[in-house]
This record gives C-alpha cells, structure tokens and sequence, in this order.
C-alpha cells in the first residue's frame, strides 16, 4: 500500500460539489458571469464576508493572487510578504512577470508576518529608485501551516493601513485556519480590516476553481478588467460558482476542514515519538512537518508520496485533505515506527 500525503491537491472533489455541478449543466445560461448562479454566490459570499463584498471566480490560485494584488497597487507597487509565501517561492514568478509587482520578503521561521517585518520593509516612499510598498500579503494558514491569531492580523493590518498600504490575505487554506481557531470566516478577514482574499476552493474539496473576494472596494481598482486580460474570465462561470455556492451555502466547507486538520493532528500525536524524528513546525491546520532519520528515508519514500519542503535540511511535509482516512494516517505512522524499530535493532 501507498501512502498518500502529498497535497491537499490531490483529493478528489467532494460528491455534494460534483452533483452541484450536475445540477448546474441542465439548461442554457448567460455567459461570462451573467448567470443565475454567480448572482446567488454573491449573496452567499457576502453572507460570510459582509455586505460590501464582492466574488469574483478565477480559475486557479496563481490566477487569484495575481489578479488580486495587481488590482490593489500601481505597476511600480510593492508586496510585503514573508519569504515562504507562495506568491514569493511558487507562482512560477507570475506577480513579477504578469502583473510586473515587486515581491519585498522577510525571512520567518515560521511563515508568519509580524508588524516588525512590516516596519523593515515600509521604507523608501517617495525613492523612483525603489518599489513603492504598497501592500502587505499575508496566508492564512501558512505554508508552514502555522495560523495568525485574529489579534495579530488586526495589528498588520492596522499597521499597514497607517502606511497607506492594502492588506491581501492568500486564503487558499483560509477554511482550515477557521475551523481550527473555530470563528467564522469574516473574523480572520472582514472584521481585522484585510482589504482583499484570495479564497481557496480547490484544496478543499473543488474540482476546480478560486475566488477572489473584494471586501473594501476602495482597495480594488478595474479587478473586472484585470480578470479579463490576465485570461482568467470564464465563460462559463456558472461551473466555478455552483462549486462555490455547494462548498460554502451549508457547512461543506466547515466539515471538510475539520476533517483535514484532525487527521494531521492524530498523525502528529502518532508519530512524534518516532526515535530520531523531529517535527519541526507546530500543527495548527492540516500540516505535519518533520525531518526523517537519515537512514529510513529512503524506506519512506519506497511506501509514500509527500513532498520534500526542504531538500537541504531533509525537512517534509506531510498533509492531510477532506478525504484522507483513518486507514492512511494510522497505517503511514506504524510503518514508520516499524522501520525506525528495524533500524534500532540493526545497530
């Protein structure tokens, strides 16, 4: 048996999604976000952000996060980011070569922005020799799958603001971050004062599909037109919305989330006492970070997939989805105990 651990990503779409998207091919309807469903989304969205946002389905998460930052700033704009970010280390360079924006990264050990970093980036206003700073992106969770506290987003974002920078929150694991601070989404976003989300779907249970949220539309300028030109408008939107509209109109999206992130803490409570393991980050969300004992690696990768974070300190990451089952989780943490017991009776 194989062990699947890689992603979120690689989870099947949830069935209440697929019958979703069933029910929405009956007929004919408008194109280009015209349609019935996207209209009734809107009603959905601002049911959990407030009644000043605004949904606008994008195809996948680069497409969110590029067309959300490039409509808060100026082409001469710049993000504060932490290093690990993923519009710093894994959009392919997409911020810099499609929207032109500057990436400003502060190194973190734990993926997590601090007013500090802030403060050390927020310089150089008014220098044509530098990207202006123009807005601090934070995830929630992050790559590392740590959580900000509703207090420490208010505090960037405060902090931001003062600047005259917009805040962008990467969302695409925002779900998992509210079930496991249990408060709604508006309260680690529209309450704190996050301007713009890119709100993730598809790594909780989409077949495909991102949104990007506009909560203060002061903050978003020509997103319609941004959409369009960065080949992100869908002709046929109704197939992103009716997804959006299954996952978040209930508690799909809640049931899914709580999900993944028992099941990443039952493998940590499993595993952690694993002779010669370390686990390296606190499991917050759906994430387990670890460095395997050098001499069972090997053995690991024989009876799993998950991705190697860090290639030079053998860090790993394991993670957990809307379907990951007990099955997977008890059996991947046995057969480490077992291998890490056969090396010990080797030596």
């Amino acid at each position: 048996m194989t062990y699947v651990l890689a992603s979120d990503n690689w989870s099947g779409a949830h069935p209440e999604v697929l019958d979703a998207l069933i029910a929405a091919n009956a007929g004919e309807e408008m194109s280009y976000g015209r349609d019935r469903y996207t209209a009734r989304l809107q009603d959905i969205i601002r049911s959990h952000f407030g009644p000043r946002a605004e949904a606008f389905p994008v195809f996948n998460g680069t497409g969110a996060n590029v067309v959300a930052l490039q409509s808060m700033q100026p082409s001469w704009g710049g993000v504060i980011c932490a290093s690990s970010a993923h519009v710093n280390t894994d959009e392919g360079g997409a911020p810099e070569r499609v929207a032109g924006l500057k990436m400003l990264p502060a190194a973190t050990t734990d993926g997590k922005l601090t007013p500090r970093h802030v403060r050390e980036l927020a310089r150089d206003f008014g220098n044509v020799h530098h990207a202006q700073p123009s807005v601090v992106s934070i995830t929630q969770s992050t790559e590392l799958g740590t959580l900000y506290t509703p207090d420490e987003i208010a505090d960037i974002a405060d902090l931001a603001h003062g600047y005259g920078m917009s805040v962008h929150l990467d969302g695409a694991r925002l779900a998992n971050a509210a079930a496991a601070l249990d408060v709604p989404l508006s309260a680690l976003t529209t309450d704190l004062g996050v301007d713009v989300v890119s709100l993730g779907g598809t790594k909780n249970g989409l077949l495909f599909g991102e949104l990007v949220v506009v909560l203060d539309p002061a903050r978003s300028v020509g997103i319609g037109y941004i959409r369009k030109y960065t080949m992100q408008l869908a002709s046929k939107m109704r197939y992103i919305s009716a997804q959006f509209i299954a996952l978040l109109e209930g508690d799909l999206w809640l049931r899914g989330a709580h999900h993944a992130n028992a099941q990443a803490a039952l493998l940590r409570s499993l595993v952690e006492d694993v002779p010669g393991l370390t686990i390296t980050q606190p499991t917050q969300a759906n994430a387990v970070f670890a460095i395997l004992p050098p001499a069972i690696d090997d053995a690991v990768r024989r009876i799993a997939e998950f991705q190697t974070w860090n290639s030079v300190t053998g860090e790993v990451r394991w993670m957990c989805s809307h379907e990951t089952d007990d099955a997977t989780v008890r059996g991947f943490a046995a057969a480490l105990h077992e291998l890490s017991a056969g090396l010990i009776a080797g030596c």
